[in-house]
């Protein structure tokens, strides 16, 4: 998937996924700790997350979505 067709937050998880290609990043967005594509897949396999989608328009297709909040990471 090309990064310029994916909004600021996506283009900076890209990126950020690019670096850190072995592990499963959770991003934060908001309250939400987030993954996204395989990763997101994996988390949701791994940990029993609901697997959703989300649509950012600018690109094709839906992209997979796992998320938990923020709160349930600190503690």
């Amino acid at each position: 998937m090309a990064d310029a067709k994916l909004s600021p937050a996506m283009e900076q998880y890209m990126r950020f996924k690019r670096e850190h290609d072995d592990a499963i990043l959770f991003f934060r967005m908001g309250d939400f700790y987030e993954m996204f594509f395989d990763d997101a897949r994996e988390a949701s396999r791994l940990l029993g997350l609901t697997l959703t989608s989300r649509n950012h328009g600018k690109t094709s297709g839906d992209i997979p979505l796992a998320g938990v909040p923020h709160h349930a990471m600190e503690g």
